[in-house]
């Protein structure tokens, strides 16, 4: 972890205090380190998990032993109308929504194209692409109200097609990319603003299941900086697009947090 990641443990932002907000995918990875950080700086943050329940559970237990305010919520975004309970059940809790990340993805595992299916299609592209609209159209009542922030995570691999057995992965990213450019134009009469954050290669629980240590040593060989980043260096992006203040003027925008492997 940079020491930049480190000290915003420390930092405070006031117009994000008593926000609520969701964040699909967050049992885990940076969509835990995202639900750590936003109730530090006192958001009401829903907690959302698919089949993780128990890191979900000690997730929520450590934000609530801290004095956060959190609200867990279970559900498989991947599935026709469980995204729409999953956020409509958390703006209840909450008594609305100030903003929602669509963090929820995967990649379900490397396949060759020419290997591959259509029920794996659809899994990738639902789980992926399908839930963020979903999501998005579900909260759209709520932020509207009030104006609010969408965050996407889409990811460096929407930009350089993916690795190995990832291309569907690639191709479902740069849709989220696409259509955070279309939503922003679209959403920004409701005052909400609508951006993304692209991981490049991050050490989280989705290169443990489909990425060996050689193939992490050749990435972490690309990256100018020469280490392969943490959930918590990708904090600092998502605060910084949630807050009014600090990026108001701001939406529609992808920023790439790769330590500089991609220079778009």
């Amino acid at each position: 972890m940079t020491e930049l990641a480190q000290s915003l443990a420390y930092i405070r932002i006031p117009d994000l205090a008593g926000k609520r907000v969701l964040i699909t995918g967050a049992s885990t990875g940076i969509g835990a380190a995202l639900a750590r950080a936003f109730a530090q700086q006192g958001m009401n943050v829903g907690i959302h998990f698919n089949a993780s329940r128990e890191l979900a559970e000690k997730l929520a237990a450590e934000i609530t032993a801290a004095d956060g305010k959190v609200h867990l919520v279970q559900g498989d975004v991947s599935q026709d109308g469980e995204t729409e309970r999953v956020v409509n059940e958390t703006a209840e809790a909450f008594g609305g929504l100030d903003g929602l990340i669509n963090n929820a993805g995967g990649m379900l595992g490397r396949v060759p194209t020419s290997e591959m299916t259509d029920a794996h299609y659809e899994r990738v592209m639902n789980l992926n692409a399908r839930s963020v609209l979903a999501a998005t159209r579900a909260a759209h009542p709520h932020l509207k109200k009030q104006g609010g922030f969408i965050i996407n995570t889409t990811s460096i691999a929407a930009r350089n097609g993916g690795g190995n057995g990832a291309i569907l992965y690639a191709a479902s990213k740069g849709f989220v990319s696409t259509i955070t450019h279309g939503l922003a134009k679209e959403f920004v009469g409701d005052k909400i603003r609508v951006n993304a954050v692209a991981p490049g290669v991050i050490a989280t629980p989705f290169h443990e299941r489909y990425t060996n240590d050689e193939q992490m040593e050749l990435q972490r060989k690309t990256i100018p900086m020469g280490f392969v980043g943490t959930s918590e260096d990708c904090v600092g992006a998502y605060l910084f697009l949630a807050s009014p203040t600090l990026s108001g003027y701001i939406t529609g925008q992808v920023i790439e947090v790769n330590g500089g492997q991609l220079m778009p």
